[in-house]
């Protein structure tokens, strides 16, 4: 899926990203990517996935 992405740079990007990141099919994707991110980084990376996924998720529950 993401093969060769740079997770603390992606991260990076999305926080930066994140309020243009506003229709319902990008904000799935982009949690689907951070979800995904989240199972293979080190444990001390963890903590940032975690708050932008709680951010996204309210996001989409807002999106409708």
């Amino acid at each position: 899926m993401m093969n060769g992405v740079d997770p603390y740079a992606y991260m990076q990007q999305v926080a930066g990203r994140m309020d243009q990141i506003t229709e319902r099919d990008e904000i799935e994707t982009v949690l689907d990517e951070l979800e995904y991110l989240f199972e293979v980084i080190p444990p001390d990376m963890q903590d940032n996935a975690e708050q932008l996924i709680g951010i996204m998720r309210e996001k989409l529950k807002n999106a409708g």
